[in-house]
């Protein structure tokens, strides 16, 4: 049988036009219809990955997707920020950062890889883990103006000890050292752990870490908590002061965390996950595990995210230049 020319050629094109949209009508689904993943850059355990777990359970109930985390540990936290970056922006691949790699890391790495404002799209300010200014149990002051005056009356003759070089804790000493008006020794540890125990024995004076790390040591009489780096007392140790109450207001210092995607996710998908994380942190459940581990529990606006990344990026290339701080 001869077939139509003009009708089989119409057919054709119909077929060939149905299969080219194919893959944007595919694309085109409701957000989500498969697992969503959240790369943490840091191993199992400690804040970043505690806060990240909380919320992918919620995100996986509410958005009726498994919401799973993947550590990428490596560079502290660069590694997974990299890999997030360089995967597809259509909302299935997540990132739950620190300040370490967002905003720390633009002053103390040289050459980093990538930039937080133009790589990637924030989504949520999700938290604030405040640190304590803790002190050896033998150190003779008791109080935060106690440590100042002593700090004053001994230039020089105080060390505090650091997670290391251009970490959280060496920044917000070298803060607190300009506000109060103190010289002290800065001593590089390689993390959190010989610190605290230098501390305990003595060999520092003071430093600035986590309460989960240092409050049951205090508990234990090998160290003395001075204050609280943040805003408001944490609700689980309410008996220690603000830095404000204890003399030295609108000081505050510590880890904050955010939750953001690759540069280019589709702006509704951004919206959904921010109102995602804002639901999270008015569920009571939350919060109270927020209040055990210490945590504030904080939320902002993708705008407000990208203000915060900003502002304390220039603020901490300030200090850099102020403490001749050269990135490596």
């Amino acid at each position: 049988m001869r077939r139509n020319g003009p009708l089989h050629l119409l057919r054709a094109c119909g077929i060939a036009l149905c299969t080219a949209l194919l893959p944007a009508l595919a694309t085109a689904q409701p957000w989500p219809s498969k697992p969503v993943r959240i790369v943490v850059g840091y191993p199992p355990g400690g804040g970043t990955n505690t806060v990240a777990r909380l919320l992918a359970e919620h995100m996986s109930k509410s958005l009726g997707q498994q919401v799973v985390v993947e550590n990428r540990p490596g560079a502290g936290g660069r590694i997974g920020t990299q890999s997030v970056v360089r995967s597809d922006p259509d909302g299935y691949t997540l990132m739950f950062a620190s300040d370490a790699e967002l905003t720390i890391a633009q002053v103390t790495v040289k050459a980093l890889p990538y930039d937080p404002l133009k790589d990637l799209a924030p989504i949520a300010l999700a938290g604030r883990g405040p640190y304590v200014l803790v002190t050896y149990a033998g150190f003779a002051p008791n109080t935060l103006a106690e440590l100042i005056a002593y700090a004053r009356a001994n230039p020089d003759k105080v060390n505090f000890g650091s997670f290391g070089k251009g970490s959280q804790n060496h920044m917000i000493d070298e803060r607190f050292k300009a506000a109060a008006g103190i010289s002290t020794v800065h001593v590089p540890y390689k993390g959190s752990g010989p610190v605290i125990a230098d501390l305990a024995g003595g060999q520092v004076q003071y430093t600035f870490a986590t309460p989960g790390a240092t409050l049951p040591l205090v508990k234990a009489g090998k160290l003395k908590v001075l204050a609280v780096a943040a805003s408001q007392r944490l609700a689980r140790a309410d008996t220690i002061p603000t830095m404000a109450e204890a003399g030295m207001p609108g000081f505050t210092g510590g880890s904050w965390y955010g939750l953001l995607a690759p540069a280019g996710t589709p702006a509704a998908v951004v919206e959904r996950l921010h109102a995602e994380v804002v639901a999270a942190f008015k569920s009571a459940d939350f919060r109270r595990t927020l209040d055990d581990l210490s945590i504030l529990p904080v939320t902002g606006t993708p705008a407000e995210l990208s203000q915060l990344i900003r502002s304390e990026t220039d603020a901490l290339r300030q200090l850099a230049a102020r403490i001749g701080l050269e990135p490596e």
